[in-house]
């Protein structure tokens, strides 16, 4: 139950920081308003620093069922527990997308322009293929997965100590938040770069059952491509991950 809570957690805290950035730059009268892309960046990077910061003991800081499934297919994780976990991260997604709302309601409130409230929970093409934007998804994730498989974290015995080991703490969360913010940099103008099925899918739905003025569709007929892309990506990393493994 402490692993799944981790991921609650994790996932919550990622999407509450996230999203949030989102809203701050895309919600009318924030002191961030309009402050663009690079903002937007910086703030999921560290949003997942935290996430990991906060529950790595917990659960390993998942936070995304993409990891999750690739760390299963290269039989890191067990399969057991693949399926408490993804739904874990989509509990996780809706509360942070509905804490975001919740938070900058007032914002929402004097926002007219619908698809600006709409990238406060999910992600959408900023050229509709579906083809291309499947792979701009998979490949993302491809880069996220095979990096968070290939992450080694140094660790140093120190004797006097007996089995205490010096590493790099609390710094442990930053190689993937470095990972991220490079991914939103070079490769998330397609796409927004969902990279996390329930990044995408969970506040979807919070966004879908909320009462916003001014209200878009939610634009369920692309809503796959940010689920199975990742998923794909995810695969295809751990694929590449055990020809490595065999050749090391």
């Amino acid at each position: 139950m402490l692993e799944l809570f981790g991921e609650v957690l994790g996932t919550f805290i990622l999407i509450l920081l996230g999203n949030g950035v989102v809203a701050n730059v895309n919600l009318d009268k924030t002191h961030s308003h309009g402050s663009g892309w690079i903002v937007i960046t910086a703030g999921w990077a560290m949003a997942v620093f935290v996430a990991v910061l906060a529950t790595a003991d917990l659960s390993g800081a998942h936070i995304n069922p993409a990891v999750t499934l690739g760390l299963a297919f290269s039989g890191l994780f067990e399969w057991a527990k693949v399926a408490p976990f993804i739904l874990a991260q989509m509990l996780g997604a809706m509360l942070g997308a509905f804490t975001v709302y919740v938070f900058f309601r007032n914002h929402f409130n004097i926002t007219t322009t619908a698809g600006a409230k709409k990238a406060c929970f999910c992600t959408a093409p900023a050229i509709r293929h579906f083809r291309n934007n499947f792979f701009s998804e998979f490949v993302g994730t491809f880069v996220l997965v095979l990096a968070v498989l290939l992450i080694t974290m140094p660790q140093l015995p120190y004797e006097s100590f007996g089995s205490t080991k010096v590493g790099l703490g609390s710094l442990g969360a930053l190689p993937v938040a470095l990972v991220v913010f490079s991914l939103g940099l070079s490769l998330g103008g397609t796409t927004g770069y969902a990279i996390n099925p329930a990044r995408d899918l969970g506040p979807r739905i919070i966004h879908s059952l909320l009462p916003l003025k001014n209200k878009d569709n939610s634009d369920w007929p692309y809503s796959w491509i940010p689920v199975f892309g990742p998923v794909a990506g995810a695969g295809f990393a751990s694929l590449v991950h055990y020809f490595i493994s065999c050749n090391c």
